[in-house]
């Protein structure tokens, strides 16, 4: 089985690339464990393989818009596609055409690149919480009406309906999952709006200064990088007929608010790493981040053995474990 990976530079990217080098399979349209021959990793720059992969791994350095650059990624054993290439949110909105260039056209780009394969290859899209916002109701479940108020949220909407629809035609075995905030993410802050959820808990546990632009009784809709990573794996596993007609689904994510993170990193690390958070609101990135729904029915997910983070302190343990840079590094 061949594996292609688009966006593998980033850090989800990265830590999948790891995650499929280390299990070394992944499950057919039947839901049956397939060794993996080969995995290509797809990026604007060129992706670093995983150290000591026991899979060979292909380096591409590519635009997702280039249909040449993906005829050269699918190959015709291409079994498992995830598309995780994407214009981050604050940086879609600021940049329109940047942002439907990428999420848009690229994505596109992808599914008629997916449909000259030989046979249909699974397609996992990371959606997100953004193609939701305005007046909701309280709880969000699988069939709420998608309502986005920015231009990323959009672009991952039109993307959720395309993919659907390419899956009703043969053309992929497609495996839309809506991703929570990620929380925490390692490395530096990016130009998505949420990440200052990774950032407040983040540079204070390394010892650094951090700022929280909304108040602290924002409710947010989160999960762990290792969460992402296990439910990628897992929407990739299941067999079609687990996943019916509808393509779609929320994750099962933990819901908390900003002064309920900031608690657990005072419980992990002391009152010294919550001082190091300073309060300073920011009016566009507050409108974003409670235009976005925090709570969600996640019957569906559960009953397809995803799983949540239990709670704030697991999320940080995970972050303690898995990513922390021990100050002075």
């Amino acid at each position: 089985m061949h594996v292609l990976i688009t966006g593998a530079a980033g850090f989800i990217g990265s830590k999948l690339s790891k995650a499929l080098a280390e299990r070394g399979s992944l499950g057919d349209a039947a839901g049956k464990p397939v060794p993996i021959s080969r995995i290509t990793l797809l990026d604007v720059n060129e992706p670093r393989p995983p150290p000591d992969a026991a899979v060979e791994m292909r380096l591409q350095a590519g635009d997702i818009r280039d249909p040449e650059q993906l005829r050269s990624a699918l190959t015709p054993g291409t079994k498992a596609v995830f598309h995780l290439a994407a214009v981050v949110s604050g940086q879609a909105e600021a940049d329109f055409d940047l942002g439907m260039g990428i999420n848009l056209d690229g994505t596109r780009t992808l599914l008629d690149a997916c449909r000259e394969l030989p046979e249909p290859p699974k397609l996992v899209f990371p959606s997100s919480v953004a193609v939701f916002g305005g007046e909701m109701p309280e709880v969000i479940r699988d069939d709420t009406l998608a309502t986005p108020r920015t231009s990323y949220g959009a672009q991952k909407a039109i993307c959720e309906l395309m993919i659907n629809d390419y899956t009703r035609k043969g053309f992929v075995d497609g495996r839309v999952m809506r991703l929570p905030t990620i929380s925490v993410r390692p490395g530096k802050p990016n130009q998505a709006a949420s990440t200052f959820a990774s950032s407040i808990l983040r540079e204070p546990l390394q010892g650094e200064q951090a700022v929280c632009p909304v108040p602290v009784e924002t409710g947010i809709w989160i999960m762990s990088p290792r969460r992402v990573i296990a439910a990628l794996l897992h929407g990739c596993d299941l067999a079609a007929a687990m996943w019916g007609e509808q393509r779609i689904l929320n994750l099962a994510g933990l819901t908390v608010t900003v002064r309920e993170m900031l608690a657990a990193m005072e419980r992990a690390a002391g009152t010294e790493a919550l001082e190091r958070v300073r309060m300073e609101p920011d009016q566009q990135i507050t409108r974003i981040i409670t235009g976005w729904p925090a709570r969600f029915d996640s019957q569906r997910a559960l009953g397809l053995g995803f799983q949540a983070d239990a709670d704030m302190d697991e999320v940080l343990r995970i972050f303690l474990e898995d990513d922390r840079i021990t100050p002075g590094a």
